[in-house]
């Protein structure tokens, strides 16, 4: 029989106590969540804060007794302040403050922030040991303070609007980051969210909201009256425009028709004209040349010729004897003298 050595035997009681005491040396980080070591006692290395960041999701094995860990978690977290039970405290935990107008005023807000990983140490070393330690004395106090003196900057009826409210939640974000980012605290978000005013000055503003839409909407009635008497007043200015542009037209045409008659008419008078001092000029050229001894001449002539084929009747003519042509009806006698001829 081999006996069995005394290496192996004392190896025994080692192994054993190691794999007794290994859940003491593992250390967890879950998968949004950073480590922290303390190194309390070392032969070699120095005491402190271990300056190293255990990352996310994994198991770290060192002797617990002269080590001390901590853990942060890094996911995004939601610090509410409301007056409900839902808050960060139990009870009432809004921002109870005056507007600069001096009315009472409560608003509910929520902080989104997150961690820095990097900045583990620091906060360890300088804020506190875990999650909600760090927003006790840090993160809490500091964003009460700012959100409250950003928001009552604001008149009472400005945080009816949200134009407003979201402003003042920009600049509350950037100024939180600008204290809270060298401690390790990122902030992602200031969300305002209801708002409560004192009950009498509540009734008060909601009557005079009311009042206010009712004059709204009686200016969008009275506005939407005088376009509609404006659009009348320009149908019928154009009505009109037209009708003076009509009666231009018929003016301009009628005008243009009597400016046509009148120049033909002129045209006409002074053909006339013209055709009369013609004939005047041939008539004054006649009686010039009739007044002359050829004129005499030519009279007898016509006369001699208008009496060619006529019959010619001689009457007495005297004082006793003779017809008297002043009281003779010469057509009566032509008569008697033309019915002898036929008998």
């Amino acid at each position: 029989m081999k006996r069995p050595s005394f290496l192996g035997i004392s190896l025994i009681p080692v192994v054993i106590a190691l794999l007794i005491l290994l859940p003491f040396f593992a250390h967890n980080t879950k998968s949004t969540e950073v480590g922290v070591r303390i190194i309390k006692w070392s032969l070699l290395g120095k005491r402190g804060i271990y300056k190293h960041i255990y990352a996310p999701g994994a198991t770290y094995f060192f002797p617990p007794v002269i080590n001390g860990w901590h853990v942060y978690d890094t996911k995004l977290q939601n610090m509410e302040m409301t007056s409900s039970q839902r808050g960060a405290r139990l009870g009432k935990d809004d921002l109870v403050f005056k507007t600069i107008d001096g009315n009472d005023i409560a608003l509910d807000v929520i902080i989104a922030y997150r961690l820095d990983p990097q900045k583990m140490p620091e906060i360890l070393q300088n804020v506190g040991k875990s999650n909600s330690e760090l927003e006790e004395k840090l993160v809490r106090p500091i964003t009460r303070n700012v959100t409250r003196e950003l928001f009552g900057a604001l008149k009472t009826e400005d945080f009816y609007i949200a134009d407003k409210r979201t402003e003042k939640s920009e600049e509350a974000k950037a100024i939180l980051n600008e204290i809270l980012n060298p401690h390790g605290v990122i902030v992602e978000n200031v969300l305002p969210k209801d708002y409560r005013f004192n009950p009498a000055y509540q009734k008060a503003i909601e009557e005079k909201k009311v009042a206010d839409q009712t004059a709204e909407r009686f200016k969008s009635e009275t506005k939407a009256t005088v376009e509609e008497y404006l659009q009348k007043l320009q149908q019928a200015q154009g009505e009109v425009n037209k009708m003076i542009a009509d009666i231009d037209g018929e003016f301009q045409k009628a005008k243009i028709a009597t400016d046509a008659y009148y120049e033909q008419q002129t045209m006409i008078a002074k053909a006339i004209e013209a055709e009369g001092i013609a004939e005047a000029k041939g008539i004054e050229k006649m009686v010039e040349a009739l007044n002359n001894a050829g004129g005499n001449t030519m009279i007898k002539m016509k006369l001699a010729e208008s009496l060619i084929g006529k019959k010619i009747y001689l009457l007495p003519y005297g004082d006793s004897s003779g017809i008297d042509l002043k009281t003779t009806n010469i057509n009566d006698l032509l008569k008697i003298y033309g019915i002898k001829s036929l008998e």
